[in-house]
């Protein structure tokens, strides 16, 4: 199983002109749970089921994660039992001083969301921030997608 390393950060500054792709994803959780989640999503024409553990340290994203790829018609067959509505973003590609940022654009109950994420291959690497990233949220839980779900982004407080 792979594990994924990851670090969240809020937007400041316009990233669009460094936009190499651009994907819609929709997404639901069948399970979540003890911050265990199973994941169903699409990503334009392709489909993905996700597995990932609990977060395993304070101060980075750094969770067990297995992904398979699943048929189209698999994934609309389990979004059928998915619990609380979907996630529904955009998700820009941003590659920069050698890493890739990927920033998610939400729509819906999430509309006027954004914030970027990074992976990293240790929770120690190092990386060049983009003048246009801003806060690290990464602890911060209600920009987990999941909670998104629960608390969308049009009932926070600002």
């Amino acid at each position: 199983m792979a594990l994924e390393i990851e670090r969240k950060f809020t937007i400041c500054g316009d990233f669009r002109a460094q936009v190499t792709e651009s994907h819609h994803i929709r997404q639901g959780y069948i399970a979540h749970e003890n911050h265990r989640t199973v994941r169903v999503r699409t990503i334009d024409d392709r489909a993905v089921l996700t597995i990932k553990g609990p977060q395993l340290q304070s101060g980075i994203s750094c969770r067990v994660e297995w992904e398979k790829e699943i048929t189209m018609d698999d994934a609309l067959e389990l979004m059928g039992i998915c619990r609380g509505g979907f996630i529904d973003k955009t998700r820009h590609i941003v590659p920069f001083a050698g890493h890739i940022f990927e920033v998610d654009e939400f729509h819906g109950d999430n509309e006027g969301l954004i914030f970027a994420e990074v992976e990293l291959k240790s929770p120690d690497e190092a990386f060049e921030r983009p003048q246009w990233l801003g806060e690290d949220v990464t602890d911060d839980s209600r920009y987990y997608n999941s909670n998104l779900l629960k608390y969308p982004y049009k009932d926070w407080t600002r």
